[in-house]
Order: C-alpha cells, then structure tokens, then sequence
C-alpha cells in the first residue's frame, strides 16, 4: 500500500506529541500540513532541518520557525522529584508516549529513554516535583529516526490502550445499568404480588 503524503509528512516529525504546533499531536499536524491547512514551521522540536525536510517533501518554501510555536531547545528529559511526588497520577495520564511509570498515592519516575521532552507533565502537576534536564547529547539525523519510530510506537500502544480501557468501562456501565434495570424490574414484581396477596388476604 502506498503512503499518503500524510504518512510522509508523519514520517519527517520527531513524535514528541509536544502540542506545540497548535495540534493535538503529530499525526494531525501532518494532516493539515497536507490538506493545506497549516505551515510546514510549526514544529520547535524538529527545528529548521525539519522545516526543510518537510519543504523538499511537499514543495512549499521553506520559512523560518514560527516563533508562536515556541523555540527549538537542547534535547532534555523530564525528571521528577520522587521525594516531593505526591502520587496524584496527573502526569501519568498527561504523557503522549506512557513514560511515566507510579501509581496512586505513590512516588512516580520518568523512564528516562522514552521520554519525548514535550513537557506535558509539568503544567497539570500540583507541587511541581517535575523538571526538564537537557541530555547534552545532540543526535544525529539517524539517532532522530529511530527515536521518532519508537515514539511513535509507544504513543500508538497508548492511543491502543486508552480505547480498550474505555470500551470496557462502556460495557461495565452497561452491564451495571442492566442490572440496575434488572433489580428494579425484580422489585417492582415483588411489591404487585405483595399487593396482590395482601388483597387476596382482605377478600378472605
């Protein structure tokens, strides 16, 4: 099956899922790159090599960073402060690419090698316990690559798991209203037959 020029584009984008292109993730970004509905200079993380990659592939000249969408930074990780983490999952459910690892009322820890740097963690923590650190390790265009196919990865598996989860909250709901519908339906009986004993025990 061919790629869509879409596909092409996805390819081209380094996968944080950071938002900052005004999109809610990569994938879409690339969307409107190919229907026309957005610049190819939107990106801070992939930076001005990826605004001239993404001009080679699409044809559109290239232009500068949009500024709007923040500046391109060093490579850093996310780093939490497990002695100040007060267990609340928010950032668990922030991060694109499930790099965070704790749960409820218990200290969490970034997985360091997959972390994107997007920074969505940070803005829902409520003692901010979190911080980014710059890698100091400039990748190649190669060691791009292969970070990006591995992010993409594991924000598809997120993507994945998010659905069935609330797919299968959707059917205990629905089988909790059942039963619901159900006792109500047994107890609604109960009581017309009490009525019609105690009737019965009038007549007599």
């Amino acid at each position: 099956m061919n790629d869509t020029l879409a596909d092409r584009i996805d390819a081209l984008l380094p996968q944080t899922q950071c938002r900052q292109c005004g999109y809610a993730g990569c994938r879409p970004y690339a969307e409107a790159i190919a229907a026309g509905r957005a610049g190819i200079n939107r990106c801070p993380p992939g930076g001005e090599d990826t605004v001239r990659e993404l001009s080679r592939l699409t044809g559109m000249p290239f232009e500068p960073l949009d500024p709007a969408c923040g500046a391109t930074m060093p490579p850093a990780v996310a780093i939490i402060d497990e002695e100040a983490c007060i267990g609340c999952t928010l950032c668990l459910q922030a991060c694109p690419v499930d790099a965070i690892v704790g749960a409820a009322k218990l200290m969490h820890t970034v997985i360091a090698a997959e972390c994107t740097g997007c920074k969505l963690c940070i803005p829902p923590c409520p003692v901010d316990c979190i911080t980014m650190i710059e890698t100091g390790h400039e990748l190649t265009r190669d060691e791009r690559q292969k970070t990006a196919q591995r992010a993409r990865r594991r924000f598809d598996a997120r993507t994945e798991r998010l659905k069935r989860e609330r797919e299968e909250r959707a059917l205990r709901l629905a089988a909790a209203k059942k039963e619901d519908a159900q006792d109500t339906k047994r107890a609604t009986l109960q009581k017309a037959i009490a009525r019609a004993r105690q009737r019965l025990q009038q007549r007599g």
